[in-house]
């Protein structure tokens, strides 16, 4: 593993730490590393170090931020994947976000089943897919983070399994 990589783990393993603790990613963590991912890839790589480190943070902060704009994710979560794409680049916060998903959907059900509440977060599933489906994508009163009353998953952890299996296979 590289310093990159090592980088990027360090603020993941951080995130899922205070995201567990407190349900939040504080901002001087993900806002922070993305400024010394910058700073690490200007010195190290010069002109092509910006561009590759700024389009990791864009590409991993569009990603989530649909999701955020539902109701789905947290904002710490957003800046999560962008300061993780700071570090890593572009195609490998592909594969954070990809394997960030699956693992979040296998812990979101692990979730559920611990609490009970499987059912009706199917339920709620695809009545949310049926209102997207009849006024189209927009966020759902009552089912998102800020007015949900299910039980909460921090998101941080499926990431730090996502940059795992992505350093993993790379």
């Amino acid at each position: 593993m590289t310093t990159i990589h090592w980088a990027a783990l360090a603020v993941a393993v951080v995130a899922c730490i205070t995201d567990l603790r407190t349900r939040r990613i504080p901002n001087a963590l993900t806002l922070g590393a993305a400024v010394a991912a910058l700073m690490f890839h200007v010195i190290a790589d010069g002109g092509s170090g910006v561009f590759a480190s700024a389009g990791g943070w864009l590409t991993g902060v569009a990603l989530f931020f649909p999701l955020f704009a539902l109701g789905g994710l947290g904002a710490g979560d957003v800046k999560l994947l962008g300061a993780l794409g700071a570090w890593l680049g572009v195609p490998s916060v592909l594969l954070v976000a990809m394997y960030s998903a699956i693992a979040g959907g296998l812990c979101g059900v692990v979730v559920a089943l611990a609490n009970g509440y499987l059912r009706t977060a199917l339920h709620n599933l695809a009545y949310l897919l049926w209102c997207w489906r009849t006024v189209g994508i927009k966020p759902v009163e009552g089912f998102t983070l800020e007015h949900g009353n299910g039980p909460r998953l921090a998101y941080a952890v499926p990431m730090l399994t996502g940059l795992l299996v992505t350093l993993w296979v790379r």
